[in-house]
C-alpha cells in the first residue's frame, strides 16, 4: 500500500528504510502554504503534533528522489514521527514512528 524509500541522514548515522504510508495533514500556512504540519490522520487516527524537532529539504528533483520537505515531529501521544511532504505531487506520507 505504501511506497518504500531508502533515506540516508548524517544525524541518524545509518541508512533507514522508510515504508511510506499516505496521510492527511493539516498545516500552519505562514509565508508559504503547508509550511509546518500541526496534525495528521493515519488510518482514521488523528495525531496532534506538539513540536517540530527537525526539518530538512530534498531540493534536487530526480525520479527516485522528488523534491520534498521532511519533518521530524514529537506528538502529544509521546511518540516521534517522520513525515514527508512530496512537493511535486503535493502528497504527505508517514515514514517512521518511534
Amino acid at each position: 500500500m505504501g511506497k518504500t524509500l531508502r533515506l540516508v541522514k548524517a544525524y541518524l548515522g545509518q541508512e533507514v528504510e522508510l515504508k511510506l504510508v499516505a496521510i492527511q495533514v493539516e498545516c500552519y500556512a505562514g509565508a508559504k502554504a503547508d509550511e509546518t504540519p500541526r496534525r495528521f490522520t493515519v488510518e482514521g487516527h488523528e495525531v496532534q503534533i506538539g513540536e517540530v524537532l527537525d526539518r530538512w529539504y530534498q531540493v534536487e528533483s530526480k525520479p527516485e528522489w522528488p523534491r520534498a520537505d521532511y519533518f521530524k515531529v514529537h506528538a502529544d501521544d509521546g511518540r516521534d514521527y517522520l513525515l514527508k511532504h512530496d512537493l511535486e505531487s503535493d502528497e504527505w506520507f508517514l515514514g517512521r514512528s518511534w
